[in-house]
């Protein structure tokens, strides 16, 4: 799960180093990218309520890290696709906008949502109390935590002491979830886990692959997509917990918010959000309503 408590935290640089030709290939989605039409067209009743300054552009101005396949990544010519891409394109479009798209570093997006470079933020983030206190959020998912380690090795997340565990740098895992299975390891008096820390998601897979970590955690299906393109390397480490909402970041107060939460309703109850989550095998996080600040009461 995607939440920044602070600047980024450097990768270990001999692994970030890494090649990872050969390793886990994350350069190509595992659906088709063309994005699903939104049915029935714009949804006047969403769109009425768009900012004007936003609505006279046409344009929804997006902040989004592009490294964390499938959710959002690069195709070959560094274009962002992923489902993330594919729901927000069928957001704009049921506001009558389209979608300018602003690659940039996880940990500088709400900072500018805050700052109205961008007008809304999409990278994974999971909606916390702590996150709500800097924007609104937009929910539209839920996501798991799901580890993986190498094919045919037992990895258990509830008793990981002493192991190696590759993350993606401020994630929630980085900064929450692996930190305190560490503690509890070192509160009984057995060895912390390791905490291999990598700026992009590919890294972080590879170096489980390479033999690099023991094992790695994610979102769930950031988890999967990464085993899903391993070859066979790679294999679920147990099961998914602590499901928490993704959320598209928007600036605190802003009127945006509603707009994006009817058009999400809308695409939900269109179909189209079903038909882009089932092409890209993550309907099991599907919502039936898109809510406000909903993680607040998580």
């Amino acid at each position: 799960m995607r939440i920044r408590y602070g600047a980024p935290v450097l990768a270990v640089a001999a692994l970030v180093a890494l090649s990872l030709t050969g390793c886990v290939d994350n350069s190509t989605p595992s659906a088709p990218t063309t994005a699903t039409a939104p049915a029935g067209g714009k949804d006047a009743a969403a769109a009425a309520l768009v900012p004007a300054a936003i609505a006279s552009a046409g344009v929804l101005n997006v902040g989004v890290d592009a490294t964390y396949p499938p959710n959002e990544f690069k195709d070959s010519a560094g274009k962002p696709v992923g489902w993330d891409i594919e729901l927000l394109d069928a957001v704009a479009a049921k506001l009558g906008l389209k979608t300018n798209y602003n690659v940039a570093s996880f940990s500088t997006i709400i900072p500018a949502v805050k700052g109205a470079k961008y007008d809304v933020g999409l990278s994974s983030f999971t909606d916390n109390a702590d996150r709500e206190k800097e924007v609104d959020f937009v929910n539209y998912y839920t996501a798991g935590i799901l580890w993986a380690a190498p094919t045919g090795k037992t990895v258990d997340p509830a008793n990981a002491c002493g192991l190696k565990v590759a993350v993606q740098a401020t994630t929630y895992e980085d900064t929450d979830e692996v930190p305190a299975k560490s503690k509890a390891c070192t509160d009984a008096g057995k060895k912390p886990i390791q905490i291999v820390k990598f700026d992009a998601q590919d890294q972080a897979t590879s170096a489980v692959v390479l033999g690099q970590a023991d094992a790695m955690s994610a979102d769930s299906p950031v988890t999967l997509y990464g085993i899903s393109k391993s070859g066979g390397k790679l294999a679920p480490a147990g099961k998914s917990f602590e499901d928490a909402p993704y959320g598209v970041a928007v600036a605190k107060g802003s009127k945006l918010s509603e707009a994006l939460q009817k058009a999400f309703q809308s695409i939900m109850d269109d179909g189209t959000y079903k038909k882009i989550l089932d092409k890209w095998g993550v309907a099991d996080g599907a919502l039936s309503s898109a809510t406000i600040n909903a993680g607040a009461n998580g």
